[in-house]
């Protein structure tokens, strides 16, 4: 077994980049706790490791919601007594509709998941972090290549991802003098069950719809170990992790 190294928390760990994440830290000797919206999710995951099921935590959580966030950094506290990293994954974007079609409630969703869930997050974990001892820890932002770029008819998604990079920045310099890292990593075209129909065509900026390249996303669970396995006195502020050929660098 590998040596262990903390604890880790991983919300929209249920699918997606968040799965593939908890089970490589899992596997890289960090104690996860798993948390998202579907308790099932959750629970199916640390079936997947049936040996190190009691290295694993589920509590679900709507991060969106600052009483459901109290409860899981509580519940964090109780059970495992320290926070070493935390990963902000959970997102969700909006109908790929143009932008003056949105209803408001479709706005908010978006912002209240992909941008005041991981502040919410980031304030509890930052408080946790400074009070235990030995003190410090590291937090990781999933932002996204839209951080950088957007897709049509994304100003929801893409918005909150421009934002997630000043929130990244701002912990990062907030955490300096507690031993407090802060990264982000911008993620293109990993395959999950989420992202499968990119190979079937994805809009682009000038109208066409284009099939794009994807990459395994165990490159992107590398990716996560190597930022969380320095030590606290180095940071990548910023990683972008993407299909070599997928439609991002230059123009296309």
């Amino acid at each position: 077994m590998a040596e262990r190294k903390g604890v880790a928390l991983v919300t929209g760990a249920g699918s997606g980049i968040g799965k593939a994440v908890t089970l490589g830290l899992l596997d890289d000797g960090f104690d996860v706790v798993l948390t998202g919206r579907r308790p099932e999710k959750l629970d199916a995951v640390i079936q997947e490791r049936p040996d190190n099921a009691g290295r694993m935590i589920a509590i679900s959580c709507d991060v969106g919601d600052p009483e459901s966030v109290n409860a899981l950094f509580a519940a964090v506290e109780k059970q495992c007594g320290r926070l070493d990293l935390l990963f902000n994954n959970a997102g969700i974007g909006a109908p790929d509709i143009p932008m003056e079609e949105l209803t408001f409630a479709q706005w908010q969703k978006v912002v209240d998941t992909n941008l005041t869930g991981p502040f919410l997050c980031t304030q509890h974990a930052m408080r946790m972090m400074k009070a235990q001892s030995p003190k410090g820890g590291r937090i990781i932002n999933n932002g996204s290549i839209s951080a950088h770029v957007p897709r049509p008819n994304s100003a929801p998604y893409t918005a909150t991802k421009h934002a997630i990079t000043g929130l990244t920045r701002s912990t990062s310099l907030d955490g300096r003098s507690h031993n407090i890292c802060c990264g982000q990593i911008d993620i293109g075209n990993a395959l999950t069950d989420m992202t499968g129909d990119m190979g079937a065509g994805m809009p682009q900026a000038d109208g066409r719809v284009v099939p794009e390249s994807t990459m395994d996303v165990d490159n992107v669970v590398k990716s996560i170990i190597l930022m969380a396995n320095l030590p606290l006195d180095a940071n990548v502020p910023f990683l972008t992790v993407m299909s070599n050929t997928m439609p991002f660098i230059g123009r296309g």
